[in-house]
């Protein structure tokens, strides 16, 4: 025998429970989605270009750090302390010749050039450039009192490509630095 289905005031307060429990569950489903989502996709969100910089193919950067050039020149080639300051993975082979991954193979390269404390010299770029263009990232490791100035030039990139780069290196490598190293 079917026993009748009783809409009460209990039931449908179970009904509204139910769909603002779904409600919530959904909305916080699709807003931790687009954290996932947008996370790796925002730490290198694209910047839109100046047209004066159409140009441009090289930057500099003049930046202090609050830390000793062996702190800074450790940070830029350990791969752990590079995850942590950028709060990304990282895979660095810290000698010449060596390649390097960093955020979540979002940037490679390899080192050219390493001098201890003093000079970090890579070929440079981010993966959505077409195969086989490399810039080259060159920083110059300089004393200054108790911390350490980075002389920083980035050369070789492809025309167009100079705000997204320089608010990159801001944003993803100078600010994160200069926190991680305080």
């Amino acid at each position: 025998m079917l026993v009748p289905y009783n809409i009460s005031a209990p039931a449908a307060f179970n009904r509204r429970r139910l769909l603002a429990g779904l409600a919530l569950t959904s909305g916080a489903l699709l807003t931790h989605r687009r954290l996932v989502a947008e996370t790796p996709a925002q730490a290198m969100q694209q910047v839109p270009s100046n047209p004066e910089h159409q140009k441009l193919t090289s930057l500099q950067n003049i930046v202090p750090m609050k830390a000793s050039p062996q702190r800074v020149y450790s940070a830029l080639l350990d791969a752990k302390q590079f995850a942590a300051c950028s709060g990304m993975p990282a895979e660095i082979d810290p000698k010449e010749g060596g390649a390097f991954t960093l955020f979540q193979g979002q940037i490679v390269g390899r080192n050219i050039e390493l001098v201890p404390n003093l000079r970090v010299v890579q070929a440079w770029r981010p993966a959505h450039w077409d195969p086989g263009i490399y810039s080259i990232a060159h920083f110059e490791l300089k004393p200054n009192g108790a911390g350490t100035t980075i002389v920083f030039d980035h050369t070789g990139f492809p025309a167009g490509e100079f705000d997204h780069l320089d608010w990159g290196w801001k944003n993803h490598y100078w600010e994160p630095l200069q926190k991680f190293l305080a």
